[in-house]
């Protein structure tokens, strides 16, 4: 039986292995094409980080490639006794795709607004009379997850996708994205033609508190553009801390999440164009283009989660298979083959590494 020490080892190898293979996917995304590609297949998989995401499918990629599964895409991905509580079993020698799942602390303090007064509960110690206590992520593990053509067992019921004509805009859509600008404070303005607005398609003015959309265009458009206004609305306003300050990576995180919306509601996605993930990566000083692709394409992917989350519209899956609850308990020490679970990560976690702190 490994020791402690052996464990430990053993997981920090699989992380580092995964942080590897993460740069890898990550340094690949060159054009804007690659780009596309990513963050619709994050749209399918919406429920996971952009990280998970792209670990899921440069994983996939590979069992396809060595024969191990029929499809190119995974469908639905879940863990070992996620899979059992749907009827299914991972199928004998089919090798989970392994992931970052959260490793989480139990903090105490006795005055919670003082950053410096959390103190870390111990395994089995209990709070002080009159201490709050709350959890938080504190590290990350491997974990495991499986493609559903990787198990056996009941059929997974396939919900109805949404099918649209060209130039046509999914019912509600319109209408539920403006609820959400005018949610924010902002006034939704159509206007006839682009010379009302500098020859754009769509304009926010953060002091007007306006988002404009010119009526000239088919409805598809439309809609997409306004979701395009959304999202500056969210991530670019003068007030936000988390903003960048960089106009070209603005309009790729607008546009990549009026992407991502599109691709979960089954539109065209063709007509967009992302500037080279070379070129845009590069021009932010003090940080290196790898981890500006990851802190960028994790904002998108949890701006438009939050927006599709609020919508009433039909839309793709997230990637869970229908009837999967996330409260299945995770084993305690998964490994590579089909005796493990995977846990979804939904923030970017940070770990310490050789006494550094590396994102992943």
């Amino acid at each position: 039986m490994a020791t402690g020490e052996e464990a430990r080892a053993a997981r920090d190898a699989k992380l580092d292995a995964l942080h590897e293979q993460l740069t890898s996917a990550v340094e690949s995304l060159v054009t804007g094409e690659d780009w596309k590609q990513a963050l619709e297949f994050a749209a399918r998989f919406r429920a996971r980080s952009f990280n998970n995401t792209l670990l899921i499918f440069v994983q996939h990629q590979a069992a396809f490639e060595a024969g191990r599964v029929p499809e190119p895409v995974p469908t639905y991905v879940a863990g070992f006794k996620q899979w059992q509580a749907l009827g299914r079993q991972v199928s004998k020698g089919q090798s989970g795709y392994m992931i970052l799942a959260p490793v989480t602390g139990r903090f105490a303090s006795f005055t919670p607004k003082v950053a410096e007064s959390w103190r870390r509960l111990g395994r089995f110690e209990k709070p002080k009379p009159g201490e709050a206590v709350r959890s938080r992520m504190v590290g990350v593990r491997p974990a495991y997850v499986w493609d559903v053509s990787q198990t056996a067992g009941d059929p997974i019921p396939a919900p109805p996708s949404p099918r649209l004509l060209e130039g046509e805009a999914p019912d509600g859509l319109w209408n539920g994205i403006a609820r959400l600008v005018e949610a924010e404070g902002f006034t939704v303005l159509r206007v006839p033609h682009e010379g009302m607005i500098h020859g754009a398609n769509g304009l926010t003015d953060f002091g007007a508190r306006t988002a404009a959309v010119r009526e000239n265009m088919p409805e598809a458009a439309q809609v997409k553009t306004l979701v395009h206004e959304l999202a500056h609305v969210l991530l670019h306003g003068p007030d936000n801390a988390d903003a960048t300050g960089h106009r070209g990576i603005g309009e790729v995180e607008a546009d990549s999440v009026a992407l991502m919306v599109a691709a979960a509601h089954g539109m065209d996605t063709s007509d967009y164009t992302v500037p080279y993930v070379s070129g845009w990566a590069a021009t932010v000083p003090e940080k290196s283009p790898v981890e500006v692709v990851q802190a960028t394409g994790e904002r998108v992917r949890k701006t438009a989660a939050a927006i599709l989350d609020q919508l009433p519209t039909a839309q793709i899956g997230n990637g869970d298979p229908p009837g999967l609850t996330r409260d299945t308990p995770a084993r305690k020490q998964p490994a590579p083959t089909a005796d493990a679970v995977g846990d979804p990560l939904t923030e970017e976690p940070r770990r310490a590494v050789a006494s550094s702190v590396r994102s992943l």
